[in-house]
């Protein structure tokens, strides 16, 4: 159950953090309280599931990277967390993640977005991702991005 503080802190948060040295701090003092009272809340909001992530979502068209990709994977499932924790890791990779296959239509387990400044920079960088993998996976694709889709996070219903 959500307390009032907790609908203050997603109605403060939910349209992004403030763009600011000291992001928690700047919340905080909007809410009366401390940024390490926001930072400890919304640790707490991740371990209770009431969250998922906090992250940045950059505009990668903005940033040149016009070219964007999410490679999917026909990876062992006895070594899909293993390598994709690797794979996560990469420079190319914004984000990298495990989903469960609905064969017999689609046999892909690991997902990991590519980003490039073209379709050829982004096929190199999954040629690495491929050497990474190496006989652990047995198909990949490339499905390239055509649309900027608008991205939210959680938000509260008045």
């Amino acid at each position: 159950m959500l307390t009032e503080f907790d609908r203050a802190l997603i109605a403060a948060t939910q349209g992004g953090l403030p763009l600011v040295p000291r992001p928690y701090e700047a919340v905080g003092a909007q809410l009366g309280v401390s940024g390490e009272a926001v930072r400890e809340r919304l640790a707490q909001m991740l371990d209770e599931g009431l969250v998922r992530r906090i992250g940045a979502v950059p505009n990668h068209y903005k940033l040149g990277f016009v070219a964007n990709g999410m490679s999917v994977w026909d990876v062992d499932d006895a070594r899909v967390d293993e390598l994709g924790a690797q794979i996560g890791r990469l420079p190319g990779v914004s984000h990298c993640y495990r989903r469960p296959r609905r064969l017999p239509v689609w046999r892909y387990n690991l997902f990991a977005m590519l980003h490039g400044t073209s379709r050829e920079q982004v096929r190199e960088e999954a040629k690495a991702i491929a050497a990474l993998l190496g006989d652990a996976c047995s198909a990949h694709d490339i499905l390239f991005s055509t649309a900027i889709l608008k991205k939210t996070g959680l938000r509260l219903v008045d």
